[in-house]
């Protein structure tokens, strides 16, 4: 007899009574590992059998194609050979309405699929056809699944009541059947198994407080297992000695991770345990305790105190002979190895936790080695091994039942997807979003906004990002880091310079860092990478460099081959910005690497971008010329001063760069306090001298001269150079003031004479420009309507 299942039993008589009467259904028993579901099958059978229906059962192999079930099933039923295997290749509804067909004819016929969800999407699809089929015949269908189908009548298994479940377990003491009813949340399978882990109990062991140390958990990471944190909860003030009372807080402390309310209870919680555990002095039950507070204070701006209490960890569980502890500590070196930057190091850790695992037969170890592997694969741009891996890792997650197998795949799955594949990029925000709703935490809503930005979808990005900032900033955890940078991607692919400016000022002290989610379940460049997006988004375009220069040097020091990609082609996007000497140079030569690197790692995504479409608009220096591509219109124009500053400005749209900017190919001239450096003899000298190169520039920019163009101007940005220090000097703002206007008109007049030329060989694209290039002592681009969503300069 099944014990509370009385409901359940009633519709499995109903479903065979309609079908004896030749109205066939479908009824799915849903419920979680443990609930039962089985049995509520195997007791439909026996009833079926007893009516003299003819049952055939079959349960999908994870992993296998969902549709061999129901192959297997039509041959268990008698049908025709050619049938049951046409049904495995890739069937077309022609196929499946006629397996359907042929499942619902027999008679007084009770079909069994146990665990239906294992075989995924298409098990459910032919299950949703027979259900059509089956409501005309005597056919009945019984399946079990993990997960809501939304095909036939569905019935959820609820816990048994604390009676009920101590008829399942049989005799034990009052106590311990309480604490198998509080661990097992009421399901009979699960308190089967838990009663096995009482065996041996002293008299004055505590059965609760011993199932609260010793229940899994089932919550997905950053999840709250609710039933088991009560357990624990119930458990505290049962402990009778500092060491179990130790124990139960530090585990209380770890599942409660998930919780963003209760940072400060987390805190208290390790506290006190890590007190009693040293009191203690059992190396066991510390490095129980130490391996909690890791998890329970997970905290970015203390990886080298997880470093130093990881090697803590090892010893102790060393000394007490605990090798699971000893794990843990090794994942908690090679984690913290990684955030630093030290991937060398942390693959020689991963190996020696992998060879610990493997010897222990520990599974679920084994598979978060092989998933690390995966990430490492993905971070030197191996994709095709990290494919493979991926696919490795879902078997081997399920196989051991991984409460996180799913995200554990996904980690691994979203990165290559990200590279090479923007097609599923929409789907992921929607996935995300459910996510979120399920798992609040603004590390998922985060990567949404990410991918929406990426996407273009700038309105819906920038909203997100307004709404997330805050939160964000005030926040902490092992995903901190990683939120901070997607944020920075929004900020700077949005041009929210607000955002920007407090993202830059909350990643600055990690800087030299890889931006490292979780427990490395994934990598995202280095933090250099993202400081110098951001600030080259605040118009710091020095700082910017050092920054992505920084990052280039971390990245190709540990062969982070796609991440030194996506560095060239931001660094190339400063340098053009910047459009100092030089500078137009070095940025060909990076984004021509980036697209090498590209090109062979098989970066679709990157190489798009890299590939200008025919919407948008190019202004780019090719040898002693220039290139103008306009739409239908093309051009080669000889070198001029107003093509350095038209291509400057076209690089930062929307930003103000003064005219002493422009003129001096950097940062332009200063007003500084102090003693003059030149005298007003010496500072009329170099301004007579510099009205004459301007003059020289302008009759070689009339008749092409190159060479004289050159020489020209070198020795004007001489003078520039020495004027910098200078202007401004002895408190005579007025003197400021007119170095400040002569480049004002000058730079005026050589960009009017620029799009001058442009005229007839490029009339659209200069009556753009003339529409959208404001001049004055700070000169912009404003785009105006009818030009490119976007310049390649």
């Amino acid at each position: 007899m099944l014990v509370g299942r009385a409901r359940e039993v009633a519709e499995i008589d109903h479903l065979l009574g309609h079908a004896g009467a030749g109205s066939g259904g479908v009824l799915v028993i849903r419920g979680g590992r443990g609930a039962g579901k089985t049995a509520v099958a195997e007791a439909g059978m026996r009833e079926a059998h007893r009516r003299g229906f003819e049952v055939v059962r079959a349960s999908p192999v994870r992993g296998w194609p969902g549709r061999l079930v129901w192959s297997q099933l039509l041959r268990d039923a008698g049908a025709p050979e050619d049938m049951a295997a046409a049904l495995v290749d890739d069937p077309g509804p022609l196929e499946l309405d006629g397996a359907a067909r042929w499942l619902a004819s027999g008679r007084d016929r009770l079909i069994v699929v146990d665990d239906i969800d294992h075989g995924g999407r298409d098990a459910v699809e032919m299950l949703s056809v027979l259900a059509g089929r089956v409501v005309a015949g005597s056919t009945a269908v019984l399946a079990t699944s993990g997960t809501p189908l939304d095909v036939g009548h569905e019935l959820s298994l609820r816990g048994l009541s604390e009676e009920e479940l101590a008829a399942v377990v049989g005799p034990v003491s009052a106590d311990a059947a309480h604490a198998l009813w509080v661990a097992s949340r009421g399901r009979p399978g699960v308190a089967r198994s838990l009663r096995g882990e009482l065996y041996g109990l002293g008299e004055d062991d505590d059965p609760l407080v011993f199932l609260a140390l010793h229940a899994t958990s089932e919550a997905e990471f950053l999840d709250v297992d609710d039933a088991l944190t009560r357990l624990l909860e119930v458990a505290v003030p049962r402990a009778k000695d500092d060491g179990a009372r130790a124990r139960v807080l530090a585990r209380l402390a770890w599942e409660l991770l998930g919780d963003a309310s209760a940072g400060a209870r987390r805190r208290e919680l390790v506290d006190e345990a890590q007190a009693l555990a040293r009191r203690t002095g059992d190396p066991r039950t510390l490095a129980e305790v130490l391996d909690a507070r890791l998890h329970a204070l997970w905290d970015p701006t203390a990886v080298h105190d997880r470093l130093t209490t990881a090697a803590e960890i090892v010893d102790l569980a060393r000394a007490a002979g605990d090798d699971g502890r000893e794990r843990n500590g090794l994942f908690w070196r090679f984690v913290a190895l990684m955030e630093l930057g030290r991937v060398s190091e942390a693959e020689s850790v991963l190996a020696a936790y992998e060879r610990a695992a493997r010897a222990a037969g520990d599974g679920a170890a084994m598979a978060m080695a092989l998933s690390r592997h995966g990430t490492l694969a993905i971070l030197r741009g191996r994709f095709a091994e990290a494919e493979q891996i991926a696919g490795e890792v879902a078997e081997m997650a399920e196989r051991v039942r991984l409460p996180d197998a799913r995200r554990l795949v996904m980690a691994l799955r979203g990165p290559l997807a990200m590279e090479r594949d923007r097609s599923q990029w929409p789907d992921a925000v929607e996935y995300l979003r459910s996510e979120a709703r399920r798992l609040p935490g603004h590390f998922i809503e985060a990567l949404a906004a990410w991918i929406m930005a990426s996407l273009g979808r700038d309105a819906e990005a920038s909203a997100e990002l307004e709404r997330l900032l805050p939160r964000a900033l005030a926040g902490s955890g092992p995903r901190w880091v990683g939120t901070m940078a997607n944020l920075a991607v929004v900020a700077v692919k949005t041009r929210h310079r607000a955002a920007a400016a407090r993202l830059y000022e909350a990643l600055l002290p990690y800087e030299g860092r890889l931006v490292v989610w979780g427990g490395a379940i994934s990598v995202n460049g280095s933090v250099g990478h993202h400081l110098g997006s951001l600030a080259a988004q605040l118009g710091r375009l020095d700082t910017a460099i050092g920054h992505l220069e920084e990052a280039l040097a971390l990245e190709e020091r540990i062969g982070a081959l796609p991440s030194v990609a996506h560095t060239l082609v931001r660094l190339a996007d400063t340098l053009t910005a910047r459009s100092a000497a030089g500078d137009a140079d070095e940025a060909a030569g990076h984004l021509s690497r980036a697209r090498s690197i590209a090109e062979r790692l098989g970066m679709t995504t990157l190489l798009e971008r890299l590939q200008r479409s025919p919407e948008e608009w190019l202004l780019r220096k090719d040898g002693q010329d220039w290139l103008l591509e306009a739409g239908a219109e093309r051009a080669r124009l000889r070198d001029s001063r107003g093509l350095h500053y038209l291509r400057a400005l076209l690089a930062a749209p929307g930003r103000d760069i003064p005219a002493l900017d422009l003129v001096a190919g950097g940062a332009g001239l200063v007003a500084p306090s102090a003693e003059p450096l030149l005298d007003e003899t010496a500072l009329a000298a170099y301004r007579r001298r510099l009205a004459r190169l301007e003059a020289e520039l302008d009759t070689a920019d009339e008749t092409g001269d190159v060479e004289r163009a050159a020489a020209a101007d070198s020795e004007r940005q001489a003078l520039v150079h020495q004027l910098r220090q200078a202007s401004g000097l002895g408190d005579r703002p007025r003197r400021a003031s007119s170095e400040a206007e002569r480049a004002r008109v000058n730079v005026t007049r050589t960009l009017r004479s620029a799009i001058e030329r442009l005229v007839p060989v490029a009339p659209r694209a200069a009556a753009h420009l003339r529409a959208s290039i404001k001049t004055g002592l700070a000169c912009r681009y404003d785009p105006a309507p009818g030009g490119p969503p976007r310049w390649h300069v």
